[in-house]
């Protein structure tokens, strides 16, 4: 193509600086039928990264269940999932991580991330009215982690809170397996009528493609590059591949588009995310069958001296790539110019197939558009199980003391960071603000009510990563479970999952072993709580020099519940309601929080998940919620019953309730560890008033879920048997100044 410009000669040294392999090259030049030039090299490299094709992934994938009559988007057809919630409305919702960007400057990596995932939501046209996160990092002993937490905590409240969409729950965990390289997952929902439902997709030759939003730089510059290696000593040197967010920017992006959608203006929207102009221009080809032909020079930038190359790559934030009707051009323009914002004309849908990018009339690249996306390298990765299962998923309960003092061991769990108040992280997010949000942070599920309507969406995120270590297949069971338990505690039906499966260096057969066990896991779960997988994100690459993260493959589980009224709170009520257990609890101590903050072990068997049991759990907890058959559900999880009938007695801060167990029956046979601080799963405490003692008995029955009426709810004290005496205030006041405690020092 004698018109191309030829900017650098390539050799083996700038195809590994990109990432990619000899043979991903060869095949380069077989697709285009020459050398590549530098530029057509770079957009590749970004395409063909594991962050952009999944190709190492995409295969393993193929086992979640993807279909569902309520589903209105199929997984990996559009940017993010959209279920059907009746009434003509639906949620549009995704989970997407920022892991490798808030490690090198924690503050943007974040704040970046959750303009990204909002981003993804109102490129469909849907409102976004809530966000939430997933949150890992290392020991908070740890100088470094204060660092990273401060960072990312003050990263999500900035750019949450001044686009004035609430942040309203989430999820934190503190180990040692992060040090180094902490996990920044963002989720957000938005709400949308079915007509308005907007498709990533250009169609119609002739129709002008436009370029909308903030101006185009060199931050973020290789981003998706950047996402698709591990984490190393130089990293900090990558800070040019962390985007800068502005928030108020973004806002103004949002309601323009927003507003976009309701004109008839518009055949399909995309947001420039990982690999920016160039993943927009060519997913929206690829998706309609067309050809593109956009010209660089008419790109609005803040940067003079810009190549090419930085322009298609960059990944400056808050900008959008419209596909407007031909002849409507000037509604658009007016509608950008309206919000302060650029609109402008690069180029036009054509004939054929092709990415097509001119530089002020020269090609710079002419790349098969469906290339660079549904014709991405795919590879079978081997695997193996990792040797290290073997011993440590021995344990031997005989070396294991019984506490001398329960009453000692729960408040050592209650003040350990993973299950302490996360209230210091929270109270810095508007959780209120749209004036919707119905369950505060701190319920076992975030609920918020839809406006107009009695509907409320429940949302769980979710992940014990502890387990995921010690055995994927059944951690990954775990983490759909106990999403869909949150879920369903709250009163609302589990309609969906959205997923961010974070896990190491898939080039390793052991890490890429975790990964399918991991996916196996979650697939059966989610087919036993008929919950179909409408799409997420792949992050590996997580490795610091201290080596992998623990399999992390974080859940988001979107219910509904169609009366708000009817919810449940995860707190105690009001003295004298009676307290049930539901569930068995067995002599499960293997991957416990308690064998791990009190004798520093990461060994056992995970807790079995018998998916019968747990299904019959969920369909229980909905019909009580419907049938107003209890005050308050919360399921056990981290730190065992003890912990759990602690968190019970926290709803009125400074005001705690109290507990009184007195019949330990469901106990007998078992340590007393394991009674109170194992982690069997399929259970829940519940609370009741005494006149629905026999609609709830009843009920339970007719689930065959086993239950037991333990004790009752009293004030001041927690009372467990003979084991545990403690005043309800000293339980909250450890619960509440874990985190506070260890940020002040």
């Amino acid at each position: 193509m004698t018109n191309m410009l030829q900017e650098t000669p390539i050799t083996k040294e700038i195809i590994q600086a990109h990432g990619m392999t000899q043979e991903e090259y060869e095949r380069v030049c077989q697709i285009l039928g020459r050398t590549p030039n530098l530029t057509e090299l770079g957009i590749y490299s970004v395409m063909w990264s594991e962050h952009c094709s999944y190709k190492n992934s995409k295969p393993v994938l193929k086992l979640f269940p993807t279909e569902g009559k309520n589903l209105l988007v199929k997984a990996g057809e559009e940017n993010a999932g959209c279920v059907d919630i009746g009434d003509g409305l639906a949620i549009v919702f995704k989970i997407e991580s920022h892991n490798h960007p808030s490690a090198v400057e924690p503050f943007q990596g974040a704040a970046t991330g959750v303009g990204g995932i909002i981003r993804d939501i109102f490129t469909m046209g849907a409102r976004p009215i809530l966000s939430m996160n997933s949150l890992r990092f290392g020991s908070l002993d740890q100088s470094q982690t204060k660092h990273y937490l401060r960072g990312v905590v003050g990263g999500i409240a900035h750019y949450g809170n001044c686009i004035g969409i609430p942040t309203i729950g989430g999820e934190i965990y503190f180990d040692d397996y992060y040090e180094g390289n902490p996990l920044v997952n963002a989720f957000c929902l938005g709400l949308i009528r079915h007509d308005e439902l907007t498709k990533g997709k250009a169609s119609g030759v002739g129709n002008s493609v436009y370029y909308v939003g903030a101006t185009t730089g060199r931050d973020g510059l290789g981003g998706a590059s950047f996402a698709s290696k591990e984490l190393s000593e130089a990293s900090h040197e990558d800070r040019p591949a962390v985007q800068v967010g502005d928030p108020f920017m973004e806002k103004l992006l949002l309601e323009a588009c927003l507003e976009l959608v309701k004109t008839d203006a518009i055949v399909g929207m995309q947001d420039m995310g990982a690999a920016g102009l160039t993943c927009s221009t060519c997913e929206t080809a690829a998706r309609g069958s067309v050809g593109v032909e956009i010209d660089l020079v008419k790109v609005p930038r803040r940067e003079t001296g810009m190549v090419p190359y930085e322009i298609m790559l960059s990944e400056s934030q808050e900008r959008m790539l419209v596909i407007v009707k031909k002849g409507k051009e000037e509604i658009v323009e007016h509608l950008f110019e309206k919000w302060d914002l650029h609109a402008k004309k690069i180029g036009e849908v054509k004939d054929g197939q092709q990415m097509r990018v001119l530089d002020n009339g020269k090609v710079v690249a002419d790349i098969p558009a469906k290339s660079l996306t549904d014709e991405a390298p795919l590879y079978q990765r081997d695997s193996s199980r990792p040797v290290y299962l073997d011993e440590a998923q021995k344990l031997d309960l005989q070396s294991i003391p019984e506490p001398k003092d329960h009453n000692e061991v729960l408040l050592k769990l209650l003040d350990s960071p993973s299950i302490a108040s996360k209230r210091w992280i929270y109270e810095q997010y508007d959780h209120m603000v749209r004036t919707d949000t119905i369950f505060l942070p701190g319920h076992d599920a975030a609920l918020a009510r839809i406006k107009d309507t009695k509907k409320g969406i429940a949302i769980s995120t979710d992940c014990n990563a502890l387990y995921g270590y010690l055995d994927p297949y059944e951690g990954g069971k775990i983490a759909v479970a106990e999403a869909a338990r949150n879920v369903a505690a709250s009163g609302a039906r589990p309609l969906a999952i959205t997923n961010c499966l974070n896990f190491g260096n898939p080039m390793k057969p052991e890490i890429f072993w975790q990964f399918r066990e991991s996916v196996k896991g979650m697939s059966e779960a989610c087919r036993a709580f008929n919950t179909p997988v409408t799409g997420g994100n792949v992050s590996f690459y997580n490795e610091s020099p201290k080596g992998a993260i623990y399999p992390t493959p974080t859940v988001g589980m979107v219910g509904v519940i169609d009366d708000v009224d009817k919810r449940v709170p995860s707190f105690f009520q009001k003295a004298g309601d009676l307290i049930y257990l539901l569930g068995e609890t067995k002599e499960e101590l293997g991957g416990t929080q308690y064998l791990l903050t009190v004798h520093g072990k990461r060994k056992g068997l995970t807790p079995r998940l018998d998916l019968n049991r747990e299904t019959a759990l969920v369909k229980l907890m909905i019909a009580m919620a419907e049938k107003r058959a209890v005050q308050s559900c919360h399921d056990i999880s981290d730190g065992g019953f003890a912990v759990a009938i602690a968190e019970c007695l926290f709803g009125k801060r400074h005001h705690p309730l109290g507990a009184e167990i007195k019949n330990l029956d469901w106990a007998k046979g078992l340590r007393s560890d394991s009674a109170l601080f194992g982690e069997s799963q399929s259970r829940a405490i519940v609370s009741i008033a005494l006149n629905q003692k026999e609609d709830f008995e009843s009920l339970a029955r007719s689930f065959k879920v086993p239950f037991t009426q333990i004790g009752r709810v009293t004030e001041k004290e927690l009372l467990i048997g003979d084991w545990i005496r403690l005043p309800s205030a000293k339980l909250e006041t450890v619960y509440e100044q874990a985190i506070p405690r260890r940020m002040s020092k």
